[in-house]
């Protein structure tokens, strides 16, 4: 019988694909539930009490939350408000009462942001009485000029849609218009707790021409409307630095990183690229949560936030490509769908982040949680719910 021999250097050639397949490495798995989730835009808390869901923010050690400071924002939305009246002079008084009188697009009742919205603008304005209920204000004041004017919520709203959908611009344009027969000259100023709702109150056919209308997110739209004059201040929330941060904290993730290098590798110091969010970013480590800060925008700097500017500071990875399932609640919502998404979808590609979204209704959970299916072919996962109380249904279809 004839026998082959093969000598060292052969079988180095030969390497290990001729080794018996028992000697072969094997691809690690990663279970679902040990794969890097972040929560963002909005944060898993109760609807009534605003306490943060630490169960859901504590499903594992690779689960974090990306959005901005809420209360910060807030404020920053009251100041502008406050700024501008004061520039504004006895004028902004259209019926000379000696009352200043505004009416307030409430987003969602649930949501801890529309609630910290609600609080700045009333703080600032006076009017604050403990709660962000639509009912529950007092009489506030401001001085302008030298002469103090009383200050009164003539009215506040939560703007939900037909369907129930939240943070609606169509019930805003019908609320607008009804305010606007209702109470006359008595309306000075018109808030919202987002730019969408302000928009929508402007295309009430009865809407009182000159009237200040303030909103938040710094939309296009809402930019492009400031920049006609039409709309008067909005805040931005930095939605570039929110996007590429819910990603670059998933890019940290997988690509192994720990401690504190998670929420600043790339975020506030360089990563390997060379990558770094120019807007200022703070870590809340109590609630594991990313936080972009926010700045106001009006009649004086609103090019700087012209549409189509991206993050010059985040550069190309060299990192290998990984898939992301993302979620959003609600296909329709303003900020989301023109701001946030576009956003990620610039940056995705930066950081090699293959995305697959999915988007709900903004009235079911459901809507959001039925696609949110195949979870065996993603290596990571970015979700925002349809109601801040949901967290532990994403995460218990993740345990298996």
């Amino acid at each position: 019988m004839k026998k082959t021999l093969f000598t060292a250097a052969a079988l180095a050639v030969m390497g290990a694909a001729c080794l018996p397949s028992f000697a072969k490495p094997k691809k690690k798995v990663v279970l679902n539930k040990d794969k890097p989730l972040v929560f963002f835009n909005r944060q898993p808390s109760d609807p009534t009490t605003g306490k943060i869901d630490m169960k859901s923010m504590n499903w594992n050690g690779q689960t974090y939350y990306v959005g901005f400071d809420a209360a910060g924002g807030g404020a920053v939305q009251g100041d502008l408000i406050v700024s501008y009246l004061k520039e504004a002079g006895a004028k902004i008084d259209r019926n000379g009462d000696g009352t200043i009188g505004y009416v307030l697009c409430i987003g969602d009742v649930g949501h801890n942001d529309s609630k910290a919205r609600t609080e700045g603008i009333r703080k600032a304005l006076g009017t604050w009485n403990g709660s962000a209920d639509p009912t529950v204000t007092k009489e506030g004041s401001i001085e302008i000029g030298g002469k103090t004017f009383k200050v009164v919520e003539l009215e506040g709203k939560a703007m939900t849609g037909t369907d129930g959908s939240t943070w609606n611009a169509n019930a805003a344009t019908e609320a607008m218009g009804s305010w606007a027969t209702k109470y006359g000259k008595a309306i000075d100023m018109v808030v919202s707790n987002n730019d969408g709702m302000a928009m929508g109150c402007l295309q009430a056919s009865n809407y009182p021409a000159g009237v200040p209308i303030f909103g938040y997110d710094a939309n296009a739209d809402a930019i492009e409307a400031i920049g006609a004059g039409k709309m008067t201040g909005t805040v931005s929330q930095n939605v570039d630095a929110q996007a590429t941060a819910t990603l670059q904290v998933l890019r940290n993730l997988l690509d192994g990183l720990t401690g504190a290098d998670v929420y600043t590798n790339g975020i506030t110091k360089p990563d390997a690229s060379g990558s770094k969010i120019s807007a200022n970013i703070e870590y809340v480590p109590e609630t594991k949560a990313i936080l972009a800060k926010n700045t106001g925008v009006n009649a004086s700097n609103w090019k700087d936030y012209a549409a189509g500017k991206r993050d010059a500071g985040i550069k190309k990875s060299k990192a290998d490509q990984k898939k992301v399932l993302l979620t959003i609640y609600n296909s329709a919502d303003n900020f989301l769908s023109s701001s946030y998404l576009p956003a990620l979808n610039y940056y995705a590609p930066l950081l090699n982040i293959k995305l697959t979204v999915v988007q709900g209704d903004g009235q079911n959970e459901a809507s959001c949680l039925d696609k949110f299916t195949n979870l065996n072919n993603f290596d990571a996962y970015a979700i925002n719910m349809v109601k801040t109380n949901s967290g532990r249904d994403y995460t218990d279809k993740l345990r298996y």
